[in-house]
C-alpha cells in the first residue's frame, strides 16, 4: 500500500468513534470467517466450491457463532495498535471454541437431516479462521502503526486527560519524542473515549498497558492538584516497575519557566509524604523587601535557594558572598537572568576578616544569611583544622563584623548534627550557634535591637553531598546503591521549603534564638534508595528476587555517623510560632557563658596544626555547656575512636 493511502486509512480508523470501530471489525469477521468456510469447503473438494442456499446458511452459522464468542473473549475490548504477539494465542482459542459450538451445531442440524457437512471441513476452517483471525489483526497493527512506532524513543502513558495533558501528548507525538499510548484519569465518565485522539483508561489498567503495549513511562499532567494528592498518586505509582515524570506546576507554566511539552524528573519529596504549610507573605517582606541582603555561601545548594527566594521579594540589593569562583560565576548568571535589581558578586572566604568587613560597610548590608560552611560529615572528619577553620573561626569573622557594622538581622544556617554531635562537623555547627548567641547577647546589652539566631534543620534533598545526589548517581551507573545501615534514618525537607523557612525564622527572630524547622517524620535512608531505585523505573535485586535491575549493598556506618538524628535537646521545651513548620528552642542555661576563653584555646590548636587537641576541644565545649547531667548518652569521638 502507497505510503500516502496508509496514512489516510490510519487517520481515518483513528477519528472512527469505538463502536463504529467495533462494528467494522464484526463485519470484517462476519465475512472472513464466512469465506473460510467457503475456502475450506474449495480445499476439501479440491475445486472452486459453488454453495446452494443451504449452504449458505452453514457458512454464515460460522460467522454468527463466532462473534459472541471473540467478544466473550474480549477481541473486540482489545485496541489492535497496541495489540501484544500473545494475543495470538488468545484469538487461536476463541476460534477453537467457536468451531467447537459450531461443529456442535452442526451435528444437530445433521441428527434432524437437515443437511450434512464434510467433517473435515471444519477442521479445516479452524486452521484457516485463525490465519485469517489473527494475521488480519496483526497485518494492520504492522502496517498501518508500526511505522509511526518506530520513530519515537518509548512509550508512555500520561496521567490526567485534562486540558494540560491533551497539550502534552499533542507536543510529544508532534515532537517525535514519545508514543502515547493511553491516558489515566480517574474520572469513570471519560474511561473508554477517545481524547486527542488517545483513549482514556482507569488507573488501575496500568499494569494491562504495561503487559500489552510495553508502557515504560507514566508522565503526571495534573499541574494544578494539591501536593497530598500528588504524593498519593505517585505512591501508588511506584509499586508498578515504570519511570515516573511530571508536568511542572501550574505556576511555573503560567509564569512561562517552563513549556507544555518540558517534563520534570519527580523529585523523591513527592513520595516522602510532607505536608505542605504556604508561606507567610508577611514574613517574607518584612525580612526581605527593600533591604541591602548578603548571603555567605551564595553558590552552595542552601545558599543559592535563598539567593533565588530573595530576589523574588524584591530586595534593595543582594550581595553573593562565595570561595568558589565556578559557583560564584553560576548562581550569579542565573540571578542577573531572573530579577533588574543589583546583584554584587564577592569571591572570598568568610575567613578573611578584612574582606568580610570592607563589603559589609560598602554594600550598607542590612540583613546577613550565614550559610557558608564545610558540611561533608566524612570529609570534615578527615580534615579537622579546616572544618574548625571554616566552620567555627569563619562564623566567628562575619557574626563579628557584622555586630561592628550594625547589620540589623543575622541568621545562621545550622543542621541537627550540631544536637548531641558525635561527629567534628556537628560539634562545630554547635560552636557557631554558641558564638551567635555570644554576639546577641552582647546586641541585648548594648541596646542596639540587632537581632542574631540561628535556624536548625535536617537533611536537604538534592543539596550538594546528600545522600539523594549520590543515590541517582550509583542508579544511573547500575548499582548497587550503598546504603551505611539498614536503621538509618534521617530528616529531610525540600530545598525551597527550607530556603523559605529560614527566611520566614529570620522574622521571627527576638534576638538570641535557635529556630526548628519541623521536618515532619523520619525517613529510613533504605526505604529511600528503594523508593528512588522504583521511581527510575527499575526494580530492587535481592534473594527474592536475584533477576532485578539495582541492588542495595550495606556498607557499614562511617567514622562519627549516628544511626539517627536529633533536632531537639529537648523536645518538650520547644515553642510555637506563628508559622506552624518554625518551632523556638529553649536556651541551655549553660549558653550564658562567654566562649572566649574557648575559642583561645580553639586557635592555639589551630595555630599549632594540633589536630588531636582541636578535636578534644571541640568536644570539651559541648559536654560542658549541652550534656550535663546527660553525658552519658554520648561518646565524644575522640574517646570513640580510642576505645
Amino acid at each position: 500500500m502507497p505510503r500516502f493511502g496508509i496514512d489516510r486509512t490510519r487517520n481515518l480508523i483513528n477519528h472512527l468513534p469505538r463502536r463504529w470501530k467495533q462494528v467494522v471489525l464484526i463485519a470484517f469477521d462476519f465475512t472472513a470467517l464466512s469465506f473460510a468456510v467457503w475456502a475450506a469447503y474449495s480445499l476439501r473438494l479440491n475445486t472452486l466450491f459453488r454453495p446452494d442456499e443451504k449452504h449458505l446458511w452453514i457458512m454464515a452459522s460460522a460467522g454468527l457463532i463466532a462473534i459472541p464468542v471473540f467478544a466473550r473473549f474480549g477481541l473486540y475490548r482489545a485496541v489492535i495498535r497496541y495489540l501484544p504477539e500473545r494475543a495470538f494465542w488468545t484469538i487461536a482459542n476463541a476460534v477453537i471454541a467457536s468451531t467447537l459450538l459450531w461443529v456442535f451445531i452442526l451435528f444437530a442440524l445433521e441428527m434432524s437431516r437437515m443437511g450434512t457437512v464434510p467433517r473435515s471441513v471444519p477442521a479445516i476452517y479452524c486452521v484457516l479462521a485463525i490465519l485469517i483471525a489473527g494475521g488480519s489483526r496483526f497485518a494492520a497493527k504492522y502496517l498501518l502503526w508500526a511505522p509511526i512506532r518506530r520513530k519515537y524513543s518509548g512509550q508512555v502513558v500520561i496521567y490526567g486527560a485534562g486540558v494540560a495533558g491533551s497539550q502534552l501528548a499533542a507536543a510529544l507525538q508532534r515532537d517525535g519524542n514519545k508514543y502515547v499510548v493511553g491516558f489515566l484519569d480517574e474520572e469513570k465518565s471519560l474511561h473508554g473515549r477517545d481524547v486527542a485522539g488517545v483513549r482514556v483508561y482507569a488507573p488501575d489498567q496500568l499494569p494491562h498497558l504495561m503487559d500489552t503495549t510495553g508502557v515504560d513511562e507514566v508522565i503526571l499532567s495534573i499541574p494544578s492538584i494539591d501536593s497530598a494528592r500528588r504524593q498519593q498518586i505517585v505512591a501508588d505509582l511506584t509499586q508498578y516497575q515504570v519511570k515516573i515524570r511530571a508536568l511542572p506546576a501550574i505556576a511555573d507554566l503560567a509564569s512561562g519557566r517552563y513549556l507544555i511539552s518540558q517534563i520534570r524528573e519527580i523529585d523523591i519529596d513527592d513520595v516522602l509524604g510532607r505536608s505542605s504549610v504556604p508561606a507567610d507573605p508577611q514574613l517574607l517582606q518584612q525580612m526581605i523587601e527593600g533591604r541591602a541582603i548578603l548571603v555567605s555561601g551564595a553558590g552552595g545548594s542552601i545558599g543559592s535557594e535563598l539567593c533565588k527566594l530573595i530576589v523574588k521579594w524584591n530586595p534593595r540589593k543582594l550581595v553573593l558572598f562565595e570561595a568558589n569562583e565556578f559557583a560564584l560565576y553560576q548562581i550569579e548568571r542565573l540571578l542577573n537572568k531572573r530579577t533588574s535589581i543589583p546583584v554584587i558578586p564577592v569571591l572570598g572566604s568568610v575567613t578573611d576578616d578584612a574582606l568580610v568587613r570592607r563589603t559589609l560597610k560598602a554594600q550598607s548590608v542590612q540583613v546577613v544569611f550565614h550559610a557558608a560552611a564545610h558540611k561533608h560529615v566524612p570529609l570534615v572528619e578527615a580534615n579537622v583544622l579546616e572544618g574548625v577553620r571554616n566552620n567555627v573561626f569563619g562564623t566567628r569573622t562575619i557574626a563579628a563584623a557584622a555586630y561592628d557594622a550594625g547589620v540589623e538581622n543575622f541568621v545562621l544556617i545550622s543542621t541537627d548534627k550540631a544536637v548531641r554531635p558525635t561527629n567534628v562537623m556537628g560539634a562545630t555547627k554547635r560552636w557557631a550557634e554558641l558564638i551567635v548567641h555570644e554576639y546577641a547577647d552582647r546586641a541585648q546589652a548594648a541596646g542596639t535591637r540587632q537581632k542574631f539566631c540561628a535556624v536548625r534543620f535536617g537533611n536537604v534533598l538534592g543539596s550538594n553531598g546528600s545522600v539523594v545526589p549520590l543515590f541517582k548517581e550509583q542508579i544511573a551507573a547500575g548499582g548497587p546503591v550503598t546504603v551505611t545501615d539498614e536503621e538509618m534514618t534521617r530528616y529531610f525537607m525540600s530545598i525551597h521549603e527550607a530556603a523559605e523557612l529560614i527566611a520566614q525564622a529570620g522574622a521571627l527572630s527576638e534576638g538570641s534564638d535557635i529556630f526548628l524547622l519541623e521536618m515532619g517524620d523520619p525517613v529510613r535512608i533504605r526505604d529511600l534508595a528503594e523508593n528512588m531505585i522504583r521511581l527510575a523505573g527499575l526494580s530492587i535485586r535481592s534473594a527474592a528476587n536475584p533477576s532485578g535491575d539495582i541492588s542495595i549493598s550495606v556498607i557499614g556506618s562511617r567514622p562519627g555517623e549516628k544511626t539517627h538524628e536529633e533536632l531537639f535537646y529537648d523536645p518538650a521545651s520547644a515553642k510555637p510560632t506563628r508559622q506552624p513548620k518554625i518551632l523556638r528552642a529553649a536556651r541551655n542555661s549553660g549558653e550564658q557563658k562567654t566562649i572566649e576563653n574557648n575559642l583561645r584555646q580553639l586557635s592555639d590548636a589551630l595555630n599549632a596544626e594540633d589536630e588531636a587537641l582541636a578535636r578534644r576541644t571541640l568536644f570539651d565545649l559541648v559536654h560542658e555547656r549541652d550534656f550535663g547531667q546527660h553525658s552519658s548518652q554520648v561518646i565524644p569521638i575522640s574517646a570513640a575512636r580510642k576505645s
